[in-house]
């Protein structure tokens, strides 16, 4: 059964607590560390978008922490809400790297081929 029939700001917080996972949690501190990470990802992308600097591995650190504390279906819906359509070209390979999602999910969104190169030598 779904609470939340549209994820939004302001219901954000309660969404993100009612899908938090972590065996060895410690203090709300940490739950908030993980929510910041959305926008942590989203500063990173808008240095590639606008100095072309990739942090790829830090990009991934913070993307493998989201999903394994939030679940692959509410961190994608997180996304979702917090990045903007300029950022999914950069986001999607990722993903899609990290198995999190298909190649013909998102299908709309032409991947970065920048990208797509610098994670193909990792």
């Amino acid at each position: 059964m779904m609470i939340f029939k549209e994820l939004t700001e302001e219901n954000l917080f309660l969404y993100a607590a009612k899908h938090y996972y972590k065996p060895q949690f410690s203090d709300i501190d940490e739950f908030y560390e993980d929510l910041k990470r959305f926008k942590y990802i989203k500063r990173l992308v808008n240095r590639y978008i606008e100095n072309d600097e990739l942090a790829e591995r830090l990009i991934l650190n913070h993307l493998i922490v989201i999903f394994n504390s939030f679940g692959i279906e509410a961190s994608l819906n997180m996304l979702e809400l917090k990045l903007d359509d300029q950022h999914w070209p950069i986001i999607k390979p990722f993903l899609i790297f990290l198995k999190y999602i298909r190649n013909d999910q998102y299908i709309g969104i032409i991947m970065d081929p920048n990208i797509v190169e610098e994670l193909r030598k990792i």
